[in-house]
């Protein structure tokens, strides 16, 4: 079922309901074996790989949610699904309000663009009116660190610019819900510390934050609840602390 909006003013922020996900892994590794298997009429075979089996849970209004597992585990998937990027096989996911995504860096910026022409695209996709960009556009610039470098294409970039704008802007972006796919482990401590403090900020607004990450020092600082995720199930859900310790005996 295709993600759908909710429009209730006290349902939870994010439900996911039953939800499970495949893909096709191939077998076949190269093109001089597909090439080989084809010259003998060897079929190639291609097997389904499930990311998420049947998971479920919701995240209320305010919470901060960390997705924890080891690589493979589905966190990203279900990010993606979340976002609306991916759709479920079966199962529904629903959100509330304005959802904003940084799932990967970079991603949604346009290569040959400058900086400032991304921050008015990147803001557009987000649901942003033009003079609303125009309102907030220096605030976005100097939140990002990089104003010196905001007329340049983007291609030209570090990963950790990328980062720190695409970021910016979407802290700026009037949203509900927050998700966060390892970027913050992208730049520098002090720029990192600052991300930490915004997200805190927002969340004491009453914004919803969904994070994958690796840190255990940053889900301990941001978040106060756990989800961990074991080969596509939901094996834990409860408070943060007790959550590393399961992913720590996994």
């Amino acid at each position: 079922m295709s993600k759908t909006i909710l429009r209730t003013t006290h349902s939870p922020s994010i439900i996911v309901d039953h939800v499970s996900k495949s893909f096709l892994k191939r077998n076949t590794h190269s093109f001089k074996e597909a090439f080989v298997g084809f010259i003998r009429g060897k079929k190639v075979r291609a097997d389904r790989f499930t990311a998420l089996n049947d998971l479920s849970f919701q995240i209320g209004e305010g919470e901060s949610v960390a997705v924890m597992g080891m690589n493979g585990s589905g966190k990203s998937t279900t990010l993606k699904l979340i976002s609306g990027v991916l759709e479920p096989d079966s199962g529904a996911v629903y959100t509330r309000g304005r959802v904003a995504g940084l799932i990967e860096v970079g991603a949604g910026f346009h290569p040959d663009l400058t900086g400032r022409e991304n921050v008015y695209l990147n803001a557009a996709i987000l649901g942003m009116e033009k003079h609303e960009i125009d309102a907030r556009f220096d605030e976005i610039v100097e939140f990002s660190e990089i104003g010196e470098f905001i007329d340049q294409e983007v291609k030209h970039y570090s990963s950790g610019m990328f980062m720190r704008l695409a970021f910016s802007v979407a802290i700026h972006v009037e949203l509900d819900v927050l998700l966060v796919d390892e970027v913050l482990s992208v730049g520098d401590a002090p720029f990192r510390a600052k991300c930490s403090a915004k997200i805190k900020d927002l969340t004491a607004q009453g914004v919803t934050m969904l994070v994958v990450s690796h840190s255990v020092n940053m889900v301990r600082d941001l978040c106060q609840r756990g989800i961990v995720i074991k080969k596509g199930k939901k094996i834990f859900d409860g408070p943060i602390e007790e959550a590393i310790e399961v992913l720590n005996k996994k």
